[in-house]
Order: structure tokens, then C-alpha cells, then sequence
């Protein structure tokens, strides 16, 4: 069922492009036969991704970081499908999940509880969690995966790997094949949950003593099952996003950014699902942080280069960013570049640390990728000289989604102060 609806897309691409092409003969602009194609478009892929758990939910989830780079006029109707993606999928039934506590932890698994609630209280792309207490009385969060779990995220994330002229259309200079494809390279991580047990370990006592950020301790674990302390909270950051108060959304934006930037220098871990959904508002006003099934580990913390080179950026010398980005591997030996364009290609991306608060807007963040994906010298031709190294590929779509992330909250933050405290090299030696 599941990839009769994925290959069902392509079908409806092939009639929305005709379409297209038949209102362009009678007359109409190519920027309304643009739009018109984009919301046919958008309407079946969102749809399809809405009702799917595996890679198709993953995919979803990933995207939702994005949606503050997409026109408002094309998004908002979607806004409420890829929220829902954040936090919710269909359950599996009480007969199955017995099923699985029995395969995790033996026909007696009712002896590690005092109690279970069969109704999951979250479900997510590959796995659900339940509420229970534990048998030393302590409230838990049981987090199951689904039987299949591995061979439907697969199976979902080939099929959307084909799909990715869709995804043009919807986002022109949207690339989602570096997505599915980094996607598909961790899935043997996500579906281990005995590493995401020692990880969620490393948050949880690199963060036992912040007075803003609580990382619930895990406190047993199969492969397939994950039981951690009980967070009490009645909402995520994806509640902020959708009827904050502008004082809650400049706090937990503050938060939010502080606890990326601050985990890899604390725990030598880079929590790397960065959707609103896995960040939680607390009752005594705390950011509780779960799922860290993708991480990337850093054991010496972010690149002390990555710092040295937003610094030099933020102080307009491009000079020596040229030299920095091309040192690091970011520019191959013979690429010619100006020292201009790539001031005027980076440049607004650094505006936040070049100031003491900047605020973040999904019009900033659109403008900037408007501007980069530009079929100009300065957006896709400066661009089309950059290479990416492997070692800095995670640590970019988790600084792109926690922007998305940023803007979405249209939070005003101490960004800089924020890169001073926690990012090797921005901090000048004095």
C-alpha cells in the first residue's frame, strides 16, 4: 500500500505538467502556470507523506525544518500535514505492541512494569512511545520500534529518491537528493536503539547541571525498545511556532540554539534531528531535548575552523575566508573564485553574528534562499564552485535546519554570544 501511494506521484506530475503546458498555449503567465503546478504538486505530495509512517515519514519530517524557505502562499496550506509529521502517526494496535515488549524483553515483560499504558502517548517515523511506570515506581517514556521498521524505511526512501524532480518542482533550487541520500547512510543508526541509548546517556550527564536544558536519563534498552525518565511537558517547540507569545519564542529560540551549539563541546555528540517535535516545553520553563537516534559524533566538538571562518566572515574579510575555504576543502585546488563573490554570496548568511541580537524571519530566511539558488553568478554560479567534505555534510543540515528551525519561531536571539560561548575558533585568542 504504502508504495502504491509513493508511485502514484509520478502519475499525477506527468498530468499537472501537461496542464501546465496547455494553459502557457492559451496565454497564461509562466509564473501563475508555475504556482498552479507547484500547489497540484504540493497537494499530493503532502498528502501521501501525511499518511505514511517509515522513510516517507522520516523524508517529511526532514522537509518540515525547511518549510520557512518556501513561499508562504505555497506552504501555509501544508503547514498543519508536515506539524502533524513532527509528532504524530498512525499507532500500532495494543496486540502488536504486546508482541513487541514480548520479543524485547520476555513473555514476563509485565514484571518490569507497575503499569503500561497501551495508547502511545507520541509516535514517530520509526517507532512509538508509551507512557508506564517503571517497577522502582519512576514515570517512564517506553519507546517501541515498529515491527519492520528497517524494510519499510528503506523501501520509502528509494522510492522517494526517484521522486526528486517532484520536489524541484515544488522548490526550484530544493535539492533533496543529498537528504534522501544521508538519510538512507544512517538508517543502520536510527534503528539501533542501543546507540541511541549511550548517546541519549552523553546529553543526559553533559547536560545533569544546566539550569535550562534537561535531557531525560535512559534507564534500559533492547535493540528495538528504549525506557528513559518521563519528561512532563504539554507541548513542543512546534506548539511555539504555532501560537507563541513573542517572549516564549525569543526564549526557547535562545534555548534551542544554545543546546545545539553547546552539545558537541560538552558531550562530543551534535544532536542531529533538529525538528521541532523532539524539543519539549517544560512546566518550569526548561527545554527538554528526546530522540537522539541521529547524532554525529564529534569527539573533539565542532571544527575550530568552521568557527575561525564565520568570524572572518562576520568581520568581512573574504579575503581570508577564500583561503580558510579553500585550506579546509570547501574550494578544490584550481577553482578561481573573488574574494567579492563570495562576500556577497555569504555575506547575509552571517548577518546573525555580526550583531548582539538578530531576529530570525521566515522572509529572511526565504530571501537568502531565493538568493543562493538564483540561476545567477552570484547565487547557482558561485555556488557550482563549492564542494562540500564528507566530515562537515551532518553539521550543515543541522545549522540550515536549526536557521529553519530559528525562523520558523521568528525568535530575536544573542546569536553571537551563543557562537562565542560554545563554537571553537569565533572567539578571537586574545
Amino acid at each position: 500500500m504504502r508504495t502504491a501511494k509513493l508511485a502514484s506521484l509520478p502519475v499525477g506530475f506527468a498530468g499537472r505538467t501537461t496542464l501546465g503546458l496547455g494553459k502557457r498555449m492559451v496565454g497564461a503567465p509562466a509564473r501563475a502556470v508555475l504556482t498552479d503546478v507547484q500547489r497540484r504538486t504540493a497537494d499530493q505530495i503532502f498528502s501521501v507523506l501525511g499518511q505514511l509512517k517509515g522513510g516517507a515519514m522520516k523524508f517529511g519530517q526532514a522537509m518540515s525544518i525547511f518549510e520557512a524557505a518556501l513561499p508562504d502562499e505555497l506552504i501555509g496550506p501544508y503547514r498543519e500535514t508536515l506539524t502533524r509529521l513532527q509528532d504524530a502517526a498512525p499507532p500500532m494496535p495494543p496486540a502488536t505492541v504486546h508482541r513487541v515488549l514480548t520479543a524485547e524483553l520476555g513473555g514476563d515483560w509485565r514484571r518490569f512494569f507497575t503499569s503500561f499504558d497501551d495508547a502511545p502517548a507520541a509516535s514517530a517515523s520509526i517507532g512509538q512511545v508509551h507512557r508506564a511506570v517503571w517497577a522502582d515506581g519512576s514515570e517512564v517514556a517506553v519507546k517501541l520500534q515498529y515491527p519492520g521498521a528497517a524494510k519499510a524505511l528503506m523501501s520509502d526512501l528509494r522510492q522517494i529518491a526517484r521522486l526528486s524532480r517532484l520536489f524541484g518542482v515544488l522548490a526550484p533550487g530544493l535539492d533533496v537528493k543529498p537528504l534522501v541520500a544521508e538519510l538512507q547512510a544512517r538508517v543502520a543508526e536510527e534503528l539501533d536503539y542501543g546507540l541511541e541509548a549511550e548517546a541519549q546517556a552523553r546529553f543526559h550527564e553533559a547536560f545533569a547541571d544546566d539550569p535550562d536544558i534537561v535531557v531525560p536519563e535512559p534507564l534500559h534498552h533492547t535493540e528495538r525498545l528504549l525506557v528513559s525518565r518521563w519528561l512532563e511537558s504539554e507541548r513542543s517547540l512546534a506548539g511555539i511556532i504555532a501560537d507563541g507569545t513573542q517572549a516564549e519564542r525569543d526564549r526557547y529560540g535562545e534555548l534551542f540554539a544554545h543546546f545545539l551549539f553547546a552539545g558537541p563541546r560538552r558531550a562530543g555528540l551534535l544532536h542531529a534531528d533538529v525538528h521541532p517535535g523532539n524539543f519539549r516545553i517544560m512546566g518550569d520553563g526548561r527545554l527538554g531535548v528526546v530522540d537522539f537516534g541521529a547524532v554525529a559524533r564529534l569527539p573533539e566538538g565542532l571544527p575550530s575552523a568552521m568557527g575561525r571562518l564565520i568570524r572572518l566572515a562576520a568581520e568581512e574579510d573574504y579575503d581570508a575566508v577564500r583561503e580558510g575555504l579553500r585550506a579546509e576543502g570547501f574550494l578544490r585546488p584550481g577553482v578561481r573564485i573573488e574574494a567579492e563573490a563570495i562576500g556577497r554570496y555569504f555575506g547575509p548568511f552571517v548577518e546573525p553574528a555580526q550583531v548582539e541580537r538578530f531576529s530570525f524571519s521566515r522572509e529572511w530566511l526565504r530571501d537568502q534562499m531565493t538568493r543562493v539558488s538564483a540561476p545567477t553568478s552570484d547565487g547557482i554560479g558561485v555556488a557550482m564552485k563549492f564542494n562540500l567534505p564528507p566530515e562537515y555534510m551532518l553539521i550543515h543540515r543541522v545549522w540550515m535546519g536549526g536557521l529553519g528551525v530559528l525562523s520558523q519561531l521568528g525568535a530575536t536571539a544573542p546569536f553571537r554570544a551563543i557562537l562565542e560561548d560554545s563554537l571553537p575558533g569565533f572567539r578571537p585568542a586574545s
